[in-house]
């Protein structure tokens, strides 16, 4: 696998994955660094990953090639659940080796590929194997996605020492202001403290504030929970 694939997860289900991998898409392909997304597991759909859907309204694209190929969602599962009980519900494993044989292709026509997970790092695929240790065990530099809701310091340091015992590269923090935390004191104390926590303990890892991006409709910013 070419180095040039970032796998991106989050503390915790609905921390707004997809919104974020979306800009952060966005951002680069701005900057002249050619970037694909993916996801890894789709569940809750049929044919069609509305979390690819998603990546494209935010990019500001229409489906891509990739997309109709294939590509950029090789396993959908129809369960709004967990991929390993969404593969049992549908009665078929995951195959992994499609997976990565797409992912493969897609780093051989991009700059980068942004590979989205499903749910938070501790999210079982299989009965057997976590989505951190997946992650691990592919050697991808991670994106790692937080908020300022009450509760996310918690969550996020619990990972960074999930992270750190498995030996996986943190490239980048991204903060994510959507959904937008009502209390304005919690959500930038917050920041303050992650930013801290990665200047004294992590300061090789990049930090991103995925913005809320106005100019989406309420269809087009809707963050999916899977």
């Amino acid at each position: 696998m070419k180095d040039n694939v970032y796998f991106v997860s989050g503390i915790d289900t609905n921390v707004g994955k997809s919104y974020a991998t979306g800009y952060i898409a966005r951002t680069w392909n701005s900057e002249g660094r050619r970037t694909v997304t993916q996801k890894l597991i789709q569940t809750g759909n049929t044919d069609i990953s509305e979390d690819i859907e998603l990546h494209r309204r935010i990019m500001g694209c229409g489906l891509l090639e990739e997309d109709r190929e294939g590509l950029t969602m090789p396993e959908i599962f129809s369960y709004p659940c967990s991929p390993h009980l969404a593969a049992e519900i549908d009665g078929r494993d995951i195959d992994f080796g499609k997976i990565e044989r797409a992912t493969a292709e897609l780093s051989s026509r991009f700059d980068a590929v942004l590979l989205e997970g499903a749910g938070g790092l501790m999210v079982p695929l299989t009965r057997q194997l976590l989505t951190i240790d997946y992650i691990a065990s592919k050697g991808y530099p991670l994106i790692y996605v937080t908020s300022g809701r009450l509760g996310s310091i918690n969550h996020f340091l619990l990972g960074l020492e999930a992270i750190r015992h498995r030996g996986i590269r943190l490239h980048t923090v991204a903060y994510n202001l959507y959904p937008h935390e009502e209390d304005d004191r919690i959500s930038r104390d917050t920041e303050g403290y992650i930013r801290d926590v990665l200047a004294r303990d992590w300061p090789e890892t990049g930090f991103v504030t995925v913005p809320v991006l106005t100019a989406l409709s309420p269809e087009a910013s809707r963050i999916h929970h899977i």
